[in-house]
């Protein structure tokens, strides 16, 4: 099964291409600090604006890195339901241990479309399926009675990657799916509440930049240590605000390139941080000690 954290790595970007010397890199960074896998190409690793053959070359070079020390999770999801199927039957094939779906997003599909998309993914692929509940991308919400007939129906689906930002609903999931269907936080800032609630760990954007204090707190909630958890929440309370004061993977990558790790470059239509954000990042980055 898949617990603990799990990086949504950026991809990183030079001269307009992949950087497949600073991915190795932080391919390596992470396992270092110890995470449990590493999730390429999701909405941090900037898939949209990747081509389907960036898109496969990403995810090959980092199953390739990773060598079999951590799990990976290809992100393979689409709003078509053929491209889904046909881009996690090629992840598959380059060796990845599981597929990230994403809530199909701008054609908003029905609760039964979505039922409907999904199982045709499972009924395709022998991949361990986690379904993304992302709306405030997406536009469109996984039901919790969708989720629960996928479970039901998909014996591949084995959880789901929650950011919908809500506490409640995770203990409606957890209620209408069971112990046996797994919730990961989609957002770093609610991991502590969601694994209190029963969730099982993070796919963290943060942990891209210190992977071993995520690790720390995703273990120390993992174990019941919820006072040491709080703690390490608040630790990194100002480091996860500043990740999100503009749109994800922009903030990310500015502070992997204030602390040397990689060029910062992103693909249109993200843009640079601002000055305002740069500042936050810079001094959430300073009151970890990573910067003086």
């Amino acid at each position: 099964m898949y617990r603990g954290t799990y990086t949504a790595i950026v991809t990183p970007f030079r001269d307009g291409q992949v950087d497949k010397p600073a991915l190795e890199r932080l391919v390596e960074d992470q396992i270092a600090g110890g995470v449990d896998g590493l999730v390429p190409v999701g909405t941090t690793g900037e898939s949209p604006t990747l081509s389907v053959e960036e898109h496969l070359q990403v995810i090959e070079w980092t199953v390739r890195f990773a060598r079999g020390r951590v799990k990976v999770m290809g992100g393979t999801g689409a709003n078509s339901t053929r491209e889904a199927i046909e881009l996690t039957e090629k992840a598959a094939d380059l060796g990845v241990d599981a597929s990230l779906q994403v809530a199909p997003y701008y054609n908003r599909p029905t609760q039964e479309g979505l039922f409907q998309h999904y199982r045709a993914i499972a009924q395709a692929t022998s991949l361990p399926i986690y379904l993304y509940n992302v709306p405030g991308r997406s536009g469109v919400e996984i039901g919790v009675e969708t989720t629960r007939r996928l479970a039901e129906a998909c014996p591949t689906i084995l959880g789901i990657k929650e950011a919908g930002g809500s506490a409640d609903r995770v203990t409606q999931l957890r209620a209408a799916c069971g112990p046996r269907f797994q919730i990961i936080s989609g957002d770093d800032v609610l991991t502590v509440p969601f694994m209190a609630l029963g969730a099982v760990g993070v796919i963290s954007v943060a942990s891209n930049v210190v992977p071993s204090e995520v690790v720390r707190l995703v273990n120390a909630a993992a174990d019941g240590n919820f006072s040491q958890a709080r703690d390490r929440h608040y630790r990194l309370l100002p480091l996860f605000r500043a990740l999100f004061l503009e749109s994800n993977p922009a903030p990310a990558k500015a502070a992997l390139a204030m602390l040397g790790r990689m060029d910062g470059e992103l693909r249109l239509p993200l843009v640079p941080i601002t000055s305002p954000t740069h500042e936050a990042l810079r001094l959430a980055l300073a009151g970890l000690g990573l910067l003086s």
